[in-house]
């Protein structure tokens, strides 16, 4: 595997790639194995595989946990290079931005992320189809893998590749779970003992919302009421639960037959996320 931290020199490095086919998976690093399915999932679909490790100080906001996120460079390129990277993106925020984050240019995807996360984190995701594209733009892939588990990132991710008219496939790839349920997160190493038996019950109320739809329940604001109830009890503050379009995430109708349950609850001090594909 051979490491670049410059963008230069990883243009170089690839660019004499040929028909090769390319894959890429942008992470924050911190890997754990749903990252790593990423990874074996591109690996198997490309010739070649570039990843990156960059916190990206542009999508987090200014009372979250940037300095706080977790490092863990060392065991991230030994996950890597056993996983199949030919080539490792390691860029410095100065790299990527110049000297004047504040005043660089910002790509923004509309709609998509007014609710939710995008409420939630104002912003954010802002900063993450800024560096996305940025990303895009350097390492030329022909195919992005992202997880799932942020499904409101891929679906905007995937509109403002399709809207920039950008010639690559983005792939979203099922999200990876512990025996318990619990969404497998970089934020999970947060939680305290106790506070991890307590966090797969944001999965579990997920999943007893999906089976109240699919065995016909319509009224949505109760379903959602009795979760909120479930959550609170297992001691979790709910940000957001909702029931939305799958393809628009507009508030969900009786008329939708493709649904996606979004979460995200505080337990302490850490913020889960968790989401679940309904097809009626």
């Amino acid at each position: 595997m051979q490491e670049f931290t410059t963008i230069a020199s990883i243009r170089a490095a690839l660019r004499d790639r040929g028909s090769r086919s390319l894959g890429f998976v942008p992470t924050m690093g911190n890997l754990h194995a749903g990252h790593i399915a990423l990874v074996r999932e591109a690996r198997a679909r490309n010739d070649l595989l570039t990843c990156s490790i960059f916190v990206n100080p542009l999508q987090f906001g200014p009372n979250e946990d940037l300095d706080a996120y977790p490092r863990t460079l060392d065991a991230d390129r030994r996950a890597l290079e056993a996983a199949g990277c030919d080539f490792l993106f390691l860029p410095s925020a100065e790299e990527l931005y110049g000297k004047e984050m504040a005043t660089s240019t910002r790509v923004q995807v509309p709609e998509l992320g007014n609710d939710f996360c995008g409420a939630s984190r104002p912003g954010h995701f802002d900063g993450v189809t800024t560096i996305v594209t940025k990303l895009f733009n350097i390492v030329q892939p022909d195919d992005a893998f992202f997880g799932l588990k942020d499904y409101q990132q891929f679906l905007i991710i995937r509109k403002m590749t399709h809207d920039l008219s950008l010639p690559i496939t983005i792939h979203g790839i099922a999200t990876q779970r512990e025996p318990s349920g619990l969404a497998l997160s970089s934020r999970n190493g947060y939680l305290n003992p106790e506070e991890r038996r307590q966090a797969p019950a944001l999965y579990r109320v997920i999943q007893d919302i999906a089976k109240g739809l699919r065995g016909g329940d319509s009224n949505y604001a109760g379903l959602i009421a009795t979760a909120t109830r479930a959550l609170a009890d297992a001691g979790m503050r709910v940000d957001y639960l909702g029931i939305a379009n799958a393809n628009t995430l507009a508030k969900a109708t009786l008329m939708d037959k493709d649904l996606i349950i979004l979460a995200a609850a505080h337990l302490g001090s850490t913020r889960l996320i968790d989401n679940q594909l309904v097809s009626l």
